[in-house]
């Protein structure tokens, strides 16, 4: 057949992108426009071969093969098919596997039912050379790409570059068309506002507690407390108090007399329902939320059945699946179909607290993204930060314009 396929060995694609744009090959470090990328393959595979492209096969690594965001809204491009291995962790680094099992099956498959007459390999890995000279015998012209390499040397195989028909480079100008390197330091979005009741309770000394208070702790979490602040209704009843870092949510009851005052003193005897991503935890503190607040609909009991199916194209195709993105799209969604906008002056009042059904729905919504540690199924304790961080950026947001004066 006269038309063309692509197979697409992501971790070398985007690990030697890495290395290029931001000088080492983690993928956390670039933010890639798949969309543009996948455009870009499709565009050069077919001036290359002088065909029609049949089908983009992108391979990747993924926790337990469960799709992250980024497979989601690949799978979903038009000519795009993902095929997942496992991603697993050992000694601190993730290493894929099964990947290039995956993709010698699939060229040979293709190449002996004569699928392509030239195939396009984005690989480096060696171990794809027997794919390679099995495709080559059964007449399909095997086009190898490598990415421009950091210190200008080879990133792939000798052998497989050997074996390979014709080779191409994608070099600096290429690669940067979808992909860029972050700025360190930079955030996926704005931070939080500050919310100066909060930080007054956090600077006070914790009771017997021995943690780190928020100007101890480095990096972006002392610039930013509240990103901190809005985890403190999800802590689980089996994980301990950290040694260092973020007070608790009994740490925080602690803090507070009955009547709201800022003070020392030891947890009284009201029972107060924290929510987590596991379910709800009762710990000793402050009184239970409001009976309006706790009465709250949740997003499922706002949503229409088209609405939900709306929400799931929206989450597949644009929703990158940033913890603090995440938050902001499921505040958006529900603060819009709640009506009773009088609601959210009342939830304003109880930050850092989301009512527990909303914030179990909310972490129950991010779980969907990948977001799990994949350890006991939990979401990771900075994830959850971050997620309800942008949950509350949103009520924010939206309090501020409600309170406006008329014409700014």
């Amino acid at each position: 057949m006269d038309r063309c396929i692509v197979l697409v060995d992501a971790g070398y694609l985007l690990g030697a992108a890495a290395s290029l744009l931001a000088g080492e090959p983690s993928r956390s470090r670039i933010t890639v426009d798949h969309s543009a990328l996948v455009q870009g393959l499709r565009e050069q595979a077919e001036s290359e071969t002088e065909r029609p492209l049949l089908r983009i096969y992108w391979f990747d690594g993924a926790p337990d093969r469960v799709p992250q965001p980024e497979h989601r809204r690949l799978r979903v491009m038009p000519r795009v098919t993902v095929r997942l291995g496992a991603l697993t962790r050992s000694d601190g680094r993730w290493a894929q596997k099964g990947v290039d099992a995956a993709m010698h099956a699939e060229l040979t498959e293709l190449a002996r039912n004569r699928a392509c007459s030239d195939v396009v390999l984005v690989t480096g890995d060696g171990d794809l050379l027997p794919g390679m000279m099995a495709a080559k015998e059964h007449g399909v012209a095997v086009h190898l790409w490598a990415v421009q390499a950091a210190d200008g040397d080879y990133n792939q195989s000798e052998d497989l570059v050997a074996e390979a028909d014709e080779r191409r480079v994608l070099d600096r100008i290429w690669i940067t068309k979808a992909v860029r390197a972050k700025e360190l330091g930079g955030t996926c979005a704005p931070p939080p506002v500050p919310r100066p009741e909060i930080a007054a309770i956090l600077s006070a000394p914790l009771p017997d507690s021995g943690l780190a208070r928020p100007a101890e702790r480095s990096g972006d979490e002392s610039e930013h407390p509240s990103a901190g602040d809005a985890s403190r209704n999800g802590a689980e009843e089996r994980v301990p108090a950290p040694k260092g870092g973020v007070p608790t949510p009994k740490d925080l009851a602690a803090l507070r007399a009955p009547g709201g005052a800022q003070t020392v003193q030891q947890p009284t005897t009201a029972t107060l329902r924290w929510s987590s991503d596991k379910g709800w935890v009762d710990r000793p503190g402050i009184a239970a939320e409001p009976s309006e607040v706790a009465a709250m609909p949740t997003l499922a009991q706002l949503t229409t059945a088209e609405q939900r199916w709306a929400d799931r194209e929206e989450d597949i195709t644009t929703v990158g699946g940033d913890p603090y993105e995440v938050g902001q799209v499921f505040a958006r969604r529900w603060m819009g179909r709640l009506g009773e906008q009088g609601q959210l002056q009342k939830l304003s009042g109880m930050y850092p607290r989301i009512p527990h059904r909303i914030d179990g729905e909310l972490l129950r919504y991010a779980a969907r993204f990948g977001l799990l540690a994949h350890k006991d199924d939990q979401i990771d304790e900075h994830d959850r930060y971050a997620i309800r961080a942008g949950f509350w950026r949103e009520i924010d947001v939206r309090t501020a314009a409600e309170h406006a004066p008329a014409g700014d």
